[in-house]
């Protein structure tokens, strides 16, 4: 039995749906900002780097809404892609400030306003000038990569190497899968595309509201 592109599209859109309310369900759950894979513990050999690499920006459920987010937003412009490249490169240049001892202020806070932000912009629903957008999606990334230095500031080279390229990778795919959903939601149908888009806006939005309120309010 062949499934039709239109049935694929729906799946996807349900899918997306499904990630997002399982996430929201998350932050009502458990509104602590977590980041630590091994439980606080230096990752100690090439292997335990790279598996915290990549459980730091999905158990940290903020940094996991905004690669989310930042894939959902290249989706809506043309060149869209670079969005979610260089927010990974700007979290690259985060972690090396951290690993630096120099200090970024209220980094928790930046980092919930970015998902806000971003909320925004995709509950909007309009396309925005992608430099503008790639250059919020950089800053954001150097305070989400400065958040990420934490897990590993104080470990050997070779661990520190595979954290990297751990959270660098996790975040590719997770933004650039993102963005291949959002493109194709788009090309269903246009306008009721857009319409589940600019939804998932409210809902990443609504999060990093959310978020932001518990850095705040403590």
């Amino acid at each position: 039995m062949t499934i039709s592109p239109q049935s694929q599209r729906n799946r996807l859109s349900r899918w997306l749906g499904l990630v997002l309310g399982i996430i929201t369900l998350l932050t009502c759950s458990s509104p602590v900002l977590a980041h630590h894979p091994l439980g606080g513990r230096l990752p100690a050999n090439a292997f335990e780097g790279f598996m915290s690499g990549m459980g730091h920006p999905v158990i940290g459920i903020d940094h996991l809404a905004f690669v989310i987010a930042a894939g959902l937003v290249a989706a809506l412009m043309r060149k869209g892609v670079m969005v979610p490249i260089l927010f990974v490169l700007g979290s690259l240049a985060g972690t090396g400030i951290h690993l630096q001892a120099l200090d970024l202020p209220a980094p928790e806070a930046f980092i919930s306003a970015s998902v806000l932000a971003f909320g925004l912009v995709l509950a909007r629903g309009l396309q925005t000038h992608v430099w503008l957008i790639s250059l919020l999606g950089t800053v954001a990334g150097i305070f989400h990569g400065y958040a990420y230095g934490e897990a590993i500031v104080g470990a050997e080279m070779t661990p520190t190497l595979s954290y990297l390229l751990g959270f660098v990778s996790i975040q590719l795919v997770i933004s650039l899968v993102a963005w291949t959903i959002g493109r194709a939601i788009q090309k269903s149908n246009q306008s009721q595309g857009l319409l589940n888009l600019r939804f998932a806006g409210f809902v990443l939005s609504g999060m990093g509201a959310a978020f932001l309120s518990s850095v705040i309010l403590g």
